[in-house]
């Protein structure tokens, strides 16, 4: 099968909006796995590529187009999305082969009195793509980033007003390709046997230590590799995928052998799973993962099951919902709470087109309710991890103040990790109990 005839069925699926980008793109990857990496590679940059630089792509097309973008039919703006991007940012490609292909697909798409327009447009844009006006920095910065960084408008204005000068460089990091990164189930391995044991299939590549962090274990990129599904360390649980910010703000708690842990909002398990493990090293103790649908936890027992922590349990418990069983049984509760995902984006680019200024001030107050509920579920002494994957003070920095102001609890640390080209953004405040 023509694997532009694929990205385009993908692209027009994305565009329904019934999923997010990024699940979708790894079905289809998984669906045609039996194709080779070169093909499948090209396939995942492009679909990649079109919803990453939707907002520029379509700026673009506006330029040269007499028909505006949003007026387009779906088919025909998705056929030149993925035509523009090939031409501005995959210089391997011939534009003659692009504007070829796009004109075929249109055909046999049924849209052939529109190939004469498709053509047009493309080859305007390839004889042109070198000398395309962008908005000014300097007269209009906002307008500027939304195209430069394909941000909407919104999130560019919402960055510069709290991160400064910081702003530009969150949003260059989103378009950055991110590693697959995975940590080590270390009390089932150690990275010299995994490493043996990996040949031929992949390589572990250790990432930089994450400045500020003491971190009890290093994270690890694939390097490399076909498909993760199909790695033998990845079947036999051996590793798990987790970003590094994520995994290294469990880092900084404190366990001890017997503890009992409570992740209320665990999907899809990964940091019980560091949980779990840590447990296993230390000499023992149990973590319950909790999350709030059979769906969610069934990504929760996937993942525990495959990686095969016999001290993990996973069940359905609604976060907002007071469960008297758990009051005062925890040594150690993990809140990854929902959150607006802002420090995602580089992984999952949906979140800058869903995500509004409303939604976060709505995300925030679910996150206190479900603080002023389970904070009951911790023991006295014991030890919360409060933690988002977000850039926004609202549900970061003040909600940890807002904690200690008004839970009985004293913080030890705090961070707000930036993203970069090795990891996601991320947000941790770990507090200890207190008795008032």
């Amino acid at each position: 099968m023509n694997e532009r005839w694929i990205v385009l069925e993908t692209l027009l699926a994305i565009e329904k909006g019934e999923d997010f980008s990024n699940r979708i793109i790894q079905d289809v990857l998984q669906k045609y796995a039996y194709l080779d990496r070169q093909h499948r590679s090209f396939m995942k940059r492009v679909m990649e590529g079109c919803v990453e630089r939707k907002i520029e792509l379509d700026y673009v097309i506006d330029r040269f187009s007499k028909t505006p973008a949003d007026k387009m039919k779906p088919v025909i703006l998705c056929i030149l999305r993925m035509s523009v991007y090939q031409l501005l940012y995959m210089d391997a490609v011939p534009p003659s082969a692009v504007c070829n292909e796009a004109v075929k697909i249109t055909q046999k798409k049924g849209f052939g009195p529109l190939k004469g327009f498709v053509n047009g447009v493309l080859r305007n844009i390839a004889r042109n793509k070198d000398t395309i006006a962008y908005p000014s920095a300097e007269t209009d910065p906002v307008l500027h980033d939304s195209i430069v960084y394909s941000m909407p408008e919104e999130l560019v204005r919402h960055f510069r007003t709290h991160y400064g000068d910081r702003a530009e460089k969150i949003m260059r990091s989103f378009l950055k390709e991110l590693p697959l990164t995975v940590r080590i189930n270390t009390s089932k391995t150690g990275v010299e046997q995994l490493q043996q044991d990996m040949e031929g299939e992949g390589r572990l590549v250790e990432l930089p230590l994450i400045p500020d962090l003491d971190p009890q274990e290093k994270a690890y990129r694939l390097a490399e590799y076909d498909s993760l599904q199909a790695l033998r360390a990845f079947s036999q649980g051996l590793i798990q995928v987790q970003d590094q910010a994520s995994m290294q703000a469990v880092c900084q708690i404190p366990f001890k052998a017997g503890d009992r842990v409570l992740d209320v909002c665990a999907a899809p398990g990964g940091k019980s799973i560091q949980a779990a493990d840590i447990l296993c090293k230390l000499g023992g103790g149990t973590v319950t993962a909790c999350d709030v649908s059979e769906k969610k936890v069934g990504l929760i027992r996937e993942n525990a099951d495959r990686c095969g922590f016999d001290n993990l349990e996973a069940v359905v418990c609604d976060a907002t919902q007071r469960h008297e069983s758990y009051v005062n049984s925890a040594d150690v509760l993990i809140a990854d709470l929902p959150c607006s995902g802002l420090a995602t984006i580089g992984r999952k680019t949906d979140v800058k087109y869903r995500m509004s200024g409303p939604q976060m001030e709505e995300l925030a107050g679910l996150q206190r309710c479900i603080l002023q509920n389970v904070s009951d579920y911790v023991k006295a002494g014991g030890y919360l991890l409060y933690s988002t994957c977000t850039l926004n003070p609202a549900e970061n920095e003040e909600q940890a103040a807002w904690i200690e102001e008004n839970l009985p609890f004293s913080m030890l640390k705090k961070q707000q990790i930036f993203p970069d080209d090795l990891h996601d953004g991320f947000f941790f405040a770990l507090f200890k109990k207190t008795d008032k």
